[in-house]
């Protein structure tokens, strides 16, 4: 049986009620997404809640965090409150769209690590599907509840598989959003990139988009300078 928790520097993350476990995509997502002047952040599709974690150490600003999945919801909710941060991190049992339309907030961040599996074969666990595949949220509907939410100068952050890349572009044309930087992420150096990291904020670009590259590890359990940089803050062996 895996470990039911994973221990961080400065928080717990408990994923044992949770489909979806503590990953590298998440923590990918919470380390490099720009949290400058942001008083305000949005995390769909929460699950654990690794990520408002990691966005509530690298800010100050106060994290609504959301999910479907009750179990999700009542264990992103232990997390935070077991966290140094659990005055600043509010956990809601909500689909986006019924958050996007009630429209509380504006969030000057909107984060998520959303399901990507299309058209794939299913496991029997019903609550591992939802996590994991789009039945229960496209990337259209996404990004269109995501624009209605954004404060002015917002910005959206998110963590998709590489050969998304041109339906998120297509996206982005439909709702009139922009892209301003991307990474593409490599498993080691040389492969072909898994996963892509993807800032967009409304409206036309100032400036052309950034484009880089991460590669995770030189050899197994060798991680790239690059990638220690980026999550040192955050893992206890880095």
């Amino acid at each position: 049986m895996s470990n039911p928790f994973f221990q961080f520097k400065q928080f717990t993350v408990r994923h044992d009620k949770c489909a979806m476990k503590v990953g590298t995509d998440g923590v990918l997502l919470g380390a490099w997404a720009g949290t400058e002047s942001c008083n305000r952040i949005l995390d769909i599709g929460t699950g654990t809640g690794l990520i408002a974690l990691m966005l509530a150490q690298r800010s100050k600003a106060d994290i609504d965090a959301i999910d479907i999945d009750a179990d999700a919801c009542r264990q992103a909710q232990e997390n935070a409150e077991s966290s140094p941060f659990a005055g600043r991190i509010n956990v809601i049992h909500s689909a986006l769209a019924d958050f996007a339309h009630a429209g509380t907030h504006k969030y000057d961040l909107i984060v998520s690590n959303p399901p990507y599996f299309v058209d794939s074969l299913k496991c029997p666990d019903l609550q591992r599907n939802t996590a994991r595949h789009t039945d229960t949220l496209t990337l259209e509907a996404l990004l269109q509840d995501s624009r209605k939410l954004l404060a002015p100068g917002g910005r959206i952050a998110l963590i998709l598989p590489y050969d998304r890349k041109e339906h998120l572009a297509d996206c982005i044309r439909r709702e009139n959003l922009s892209l301003s930087k991307e990474i593409a992420v490599f498993p080691v150096p040389g492969a072909q990139p898994k996963r892509l990291l993807a800032e967009l904020g409304a409206g036309p670009s100032a400036s052309p988009a950034y484009s880089g590259q991460l590669a995770i590890e030189l050899a197994r359990h060798r991680y790239t300078d690059e990638y220690i940089g980026l999550t040192k803050d955050f893992y206890l062996k880095m």
